[in-house]
């Protein structure tokens, strides 16, 4: 059986010729939908890990080029896409690879899709967050027609049920207090008005793995891979994965984001991060490690207390 990396070798060289004998090595990824190779100095290969991973590739083929002419900061640009061979049984894609330290390392909760970076500076929050509004407003002004739905481009209320259960599951890991307080920051959430208009375009998955930083300013976003149009609101729970709370207030004024599309930001955070502690417990401690700094960042918000779990 090929190893993974004798894979790769073995695919690009069946389909991609001009890049056979680059050399290949996997990134030390925490990533549940792709598995990342640096092949050569100036490409990745995406693997998918399962199906759902597969049916994104065409679409970010067909429209990480359309927005990167839009957006502030580099995005993947897809170079090759890749066929079924080699025993291998989904779609995959070769892009530009990008350079940056991914912010899981600022947090201290491990490494993302992209781990080989170009060390340098850390970022300050307070450069972080203009930064990351600057590139959710960009993404936001990139013309609706035809943009497909966001993997999470449902209403926040629809998610209520799954996310009440989940924090009952959570009982345990939670406390007693850390499940009112949950309850309390989710009811918060679904008791503000709807959106205002149609959903806009979102990149759905704005957390730590997928955000590159260079010289300690916003370098690259990647893994596109649920993007879409969604709750404006969706993409701003980049508030609480992504930034230390004394950043916050100036992202929110960045984004002119009033109190019920926090509200619902809050409610999208806390609905994302429940489950990823749930799941990831025993399989992914990083992935886990970070959804319990979410909640405990969005109920220490909520209460002016910082709950220990």
């Amino acid at each position: 059986m090929l190893s993974d990396e004798d894979l790769v070798r073995a695919l690009v060289a069946a389909q991609f010729p001009q890049w056979a004998g680059l050399p290949v090595s996997r990134t030390g990824s925490h990533g549940t939908v792709n598995a990342i190779y640096r092949l050569g100095g100036a490409m990745a290969v995406r693997l998918p890990l399962a199906e759902s991973g597969a049916r994104d590739v065409e679409k970010e083929h067909h429209w990480l080029p359309r927005l990167a002419a839009h957006l502030p900061v580099p995005i993947p640009a897809p170079l090759a896409q890749g066929v079924p061979g080699e025993g291998y049984i989904w779609a995959w894609s070769v892009c530009r690879w990008l350079e940056g330290e991914p912010l899981t390392r600022w947090l201290g909760v491990g490494h993302g899709e992209q781990a080989d970076g170009v060390a340098g500076s850390l970022p300050d929050g307070n450069e972080l967050a203009p930064d990351l509004a600057q590139f959710i407003t960009a993404l936001r002004r990139v013309d609706r027609a035809g943009a497909p739905p966001a993997y999470r481009s449902e209403a926040l209320a629809a998610r209520d049920a799954d996310t009440r259960r989940t924090i009952d599951a959570l009982r345990e890991v939670l406390g007693e207090a850390g499940r009112e307080r949950a309850l309390a920051v989710w009811e918060a959430a679904l008791s503000a008005p709807a959106p205002d208009g149609p959903g806009v375009w979102s990149h759905g998955d704005l957390q730590p793995g997928n955000i590159l930083i260079r010289e300690g300013r916003l370098g690259a976003v990647i893994d596109f891979g649920c993007m879409g149009l969604a709750d404006p609101a969706l993409d701003l729970m980049a508030a609480w994965y992504l930034l230390p709370a004394g950043a916050r207030p100036r992202f929110r004024t960045a984004l002119d984001a009033d109190d019920a599309t926090w509200r619902r930001a809050r409610g999208w955070a806390l609905s994302v991060a429940l489950p990823e502690l749930a799941h990831y417990r025993e399989t992914n401690p990083v992935m886990a490690s970070n959804a319990r700094r979410v909640i405990g960042e969005l109920m220490a918000e909520a209460t002016g207390l910082r709950v220990g779990m």
